[in-house]
């Protein structure tokens, strides 16, 4: 069986930040969005607060207006500010009891040709059991499957599974898999907590367990570990770190209950010597496809942007039975920009500029006699 996983960035909306030419500008409305949001949720508006919530909706592009060029305010009940005539914005609200509602990024369509050149990767990987990460939701992955597969001329997947996670914006974790690999299970980790009472997936860690074709039973589980693309950096990493020791905890106790072929898949946002990968890549016997001696990376190290060692974040870690049962693996970079002077790899005729990669991300697959 061939196993694979694939971050497609969005399937057909994406938020908008996210689709700026410059990195650093998306980074910034990011950083803003989360501070923002971070705020709006405090029990107690103090003076303090409040001059920064201002601050921050201005620079969001909200006071005249509740929809900004990257954000939406939703206010749907209660007070929460006011325009006053002469310009500007006051925050009436003392806490978040006061109102409720949300602050949203954006989104935007993917462009057409993007959606189709992803498409032409997950066929063109031909994998039985795909992960996927940064899916909008069920139906979505459903309907790009059964539509927009389908207008290629081949015959989509035939069983799609996502659990909606813990991100609002459309980012969530799932699986794609063939009809002789149905899925007999799935347990959620949404609501698993820290000490202090917080969500520890940014999306989610499901489990997905498979029966195979030739009736053994595979456990995928499937990630997207918290970003460093916004967010202060220490904070980022105590939560990554925070969410490798849960999905190592999940991993043991499978392994103890008898599950000898399990498969930890995704984009986990972080290089594999890093510290907050330690407790899932460095204290586990889980081992990297990219070790096995006859997996092929095409000649580049990394999995995301232009592939160098510090792109590697995403992974195919596999548990001590399963990695034994490898035949072979490598890296799809054929939907990936490819750069100009020089040129890195082969791409989809299809793929002229930047705006219609199937994602800035490679596809891993590997092939388990299983």
């Amino acid at each position: 069986m061939r196993l694979a996983v694939f971050n497609v960035e969005n399937l057909f909306d994406r938020a908008k930040a996210l689709n700026q030419d410059s990195w650093d500008d998306g980074r910034d409305v990011l950083d803003k969005f989360a501070d923002l949001n971070e705020l709006l949720g405090e029990r107690n508006y103090t003076a303090a607060r409040k001059r920064k919530m201002v601050e921050l909706m201005i620079e969001l592009g909200l006071e005249s207006s509740d929809t900004g060029p990257f954000v939406l305010l939703r206010r749907n009940r209660g007070n929460l500010l006011r325009r006053p005539r002469g310009g500007g914005l006051e925050i009436i609200a003392s806490g978040r009891i006061d109102w409720s509602g949300s602050l949203e990024l954006r989104d935007e369509p993917i462009d057409d040709s993007a959606m189709r050149n992803t498409a032409r990767v997950l066929l063109d990987i031909n994998a039985d059991v795909v992960g996927l990460v940064e899916a909008e939701s069920r139906p979505v992955l459903d309907k790009f499957n059964r539509e927009i597969i389908s207008s290629l001329g081949d015959t989509p997947y035939g069983r799609s599974m996502l659990i909606d996670g813990n991100d609002s914006r459309g980012i969530d974790v799932g699986l794609l898999s063939g009809d002789e690999y149905p899925v007999i299970s799935m347990v959620s980790h949404v609501d698993d907590r820290d000490r202090s009472g917080k969500r520890i997936f940014s999306r989610d860690c499901p489990e997905f367990l498979i029966q195979t074709a030739a009736g053994y039973e595979l456990l995928v589980m499937v990630n997207h570990l918290k970003s460093k693309g916004y967010g202060g950096t220490a904070a980022s990493n105590r939560r990554r770190k925070a969410q490798a020791k849960r999905i190592a905890e999940i991993y043991e106790q499978r392994i103890a209950e008898g599950y000898p072929y399990v498969a930890v898949l995704g984009d986990l946002n972080d290089t594999p010597n890093s510290n907050p990968l330690k407790p899932l890549i460095q204290e586990t016997n889980l081992t990297d496809v990219f070790e096995h001696p006859d997996f092929d990376d095409g000649g580049y190290p990394g999995t995301y942007g232009y592939c160098n060692a510090g792109d590697k974040i995403d992974y195919v870690l596999l548990s001590p039975d399963l990695f034994d049962l490898v035949e072979s693996g490598f890296v799809m970079r054929e939907g990936m920009w490819p750069g100009v002077r020089p040129r890195r790899w082969d791409c989809y005729a299809e793929i002229t500029k930047k705006s219609e990669v199937a994602s800035d991300h490679a596809a891993i697959c590997v092939d388990i006699d299983l």
